[in-house]
């Protein structure tokens, strides 16, 4: 077996200080990875304590049935996308978090194809084993669907430009399989970028949001999420781009504000599902020390004691 690559757990004590964990509570790392933040959560956990954890990407499965071998408090390891969550029992979880965005092992592992600093097959896909990967995708995408997709989940600007960029790479020399052949192809189609910026940053990003459906999947999730906490329970989500942030601030907004039926104005005000929201950035310490946590951005908000028939569409 391939020795895991190193992964640097972004706020790691922030996002697991935020869950309150109760030593014998049931919770679930939605996203579980190369396991930083579940390793953390067992910690706390008595004999009585339970963790489920999910992952889409069978390497990091892997692990997790590692783990599960030798530690009982570690219940369930489904090899699933969070939007799973929508399976398992009413108000059976104190606890739900989920860590965004595509871990360091993926982006150093050459073979998953999403970083444009190695060279590999341009796949992209969580679960290789399911789905279209990208090369398939740029294979058949017509120029207009292309720089939609750059355009909507990178907030490139010069999409069109690549969108037809690509398109004459193809006709000319066929499909693009590689990820430095991308790359390639982005930056001579971007006309300028911010200093120390890789040109093919933000369509990287965008093909493996679209790719992985993470967009739409963060959302389904989220609904799940609220039928699946307890009264009390904590939801945590810690996002890296402003895509997905934007999403987890609008959807915990929306169900912490009172809700009046504009047909009826002197009605009471529907009850809310969420209380306490909170947002904490990391510390200046741990940003120094992992570049990566600059950007992640870390929301939380807990559950109140609304019924599931009771939420908001």
């Amino acid at each position: 077996m391939q020795q895991p690559l190193a992964h640097c757990t972004v706020m790691l004590n922030e996002a697991v200080d935020a869950l309150h964990v109760q030593a014998d509570g049931s919770y679930i790392d939605a996203t579980f990875g190369r396991g930083g933040h579940a390793r953390a959560i067992l910690e706390r956990l008595s004999a009585a304590g339970r963790l489920t954890v999910f992952d889409k990407d069978p390497q990091a499965i892997e692990v997790a049935r590692q783990l599960a071998a030798s530690e009982t408090r570690l219940h369930a390891v489904r090899h699933q996308g969070f939007a799973a969550l929508a399976e398992l029992p009413e108000a059976s979880a104190d606890g739900i978090l989920m860590d965004l965005g595509v871990s360091s092992p993926q982006l150093e592992d050459p073979t998953r194809g999403f970083s444009f600093r190695h060279d590999g097959p341009l796949d992209m896909r969580m679960d290789p084993t399911r789905g279209q990967s990208a090369a398939e995708w740029l294979a058949g995408a017509d120029i207009a669907e292309i720089a939609e997709v750059i355009r909507e989940y990178g907030e490139e600007r010069f999409a069109q430009s690549i969108a037809k960029a690509l398109d004459r790479r193809r006709q000319e020399r066929g499909p693009i399989g590689t990820t430095a052949e991308l790359a390639q192809i982005v930056a001579g189609a971007v006309k300028t970028r911010q200093p120390g910026k890789d040109p093919a940053t933000r369509t990287f990003q965008a093909i493996r949001i679209f790719i992985n459906a993470e967009l739409e999947e963060l959302q389904h999730a989220l609904k799940a999420a609220l039928r699946v906490l307890k009264p009390g329970g904590w939801l945590v989500v810690i996002s890296f781009h402003s895509l997905e942030d934007r999403i987890v601030k609008q959807f915990m907004a929306q169900h912490a504000k009172d809700a009046y039926d504009r047909r009826a104005p002197l009605a009471a005000p529907k009850a809310l599902a969420l209380a306490q929201v909170q947002r904490v950035l990391p510390s200046a310490a741990e940003v120094a020390a992992n570049p990566r946590a600059r950007s992640a951005v870390l929301r939380l908000a807990q559950r109140t004691a609304l019924q599931p028939s009771e939420l908001r569409p």
